[in-house]
């Protein structure tokens, strides 16, 4: 990790637009596994057992200010943002909900620790997943990337619908329009 700190609420204008490379195709129709994943708020959560309809957006990971980002960070297509993707649900969480939306979750692959760091300090009325072990990503074979030794999942939204995949938003770009996209899509 050898770049500057950096403000993770804040996205430079020059990144680099991720491309459709097809690694989510198969999602749509799919059943989710049963993976009980931690959550930050202390529960463990099925996806594929939820009823009615759940958002859940995958990201990278979570910045916090003022420690470095993985290296070449800002150049990886679709990385950086995690943390304006999660104020963005954050802020459209009551217009998701007035959209029929029974659960909201975001998910990534850091350790629920750090999540609930992020949770707290973002403010967020939902609860975060950690999917450290990559369970559910072997499962569904969602897109993973590698850098500095961290296997990490390609930003993707999914709207599930009694544990089946209904719509998949894949690549997500801008991701801090990634809560209005699906609230578009759900109007």
């Amino acid at each position: 990790m050898t770049q500057a700190p950096h403000n993770p609420l804040v996205l430079p204008e020059d990144l680099p637009s991720p491309i459709d490379d097809g690694a989510a195709a198969h999602l749509t129709g799919m059943r989710m596994p049963s993976v009980s994943l931690l959550a930050t708020d202390g529960s463990q959560i099925d996806l594929s057992a939820l009823k009615g309809m759940t958002i859940v957006y995958v990201y990278p990971r979570t910045g916090v200010p003022g420690v470095a980002l993985p290296t070449g960070w800002d150049a990886i297509p679709g990385a950086r943002g995690c943390t304006p993707q999660s104020c963005s649900f954050r802020d459209h969480f009551a217009a998701l909900r007035e959209r029929g939306v029974t659960h909201l979750y975001g998910l990534s692959t850091q350790d629920t620790a750090y999540q609930q760091e992020a949770a707290t300090r973002l403010h967020l009325p939902f609860a975060l997943l950690s999917d450290a072990d990559l369970r559910l990503a072997t499962e569904l074979n969602l897109p993973t990337f590698t850098v500095d030794g961290m296997t990490l999942i390609k930003r993707i939204t999914l709207i599930v619908r009694d544990g089946v995949i209904e719509k998949v938003f894949y690549p997500v770009f801008p991701p801090d329009k990634s809560a209005e996209d699906v609230v578009d899509y759900l109007s």
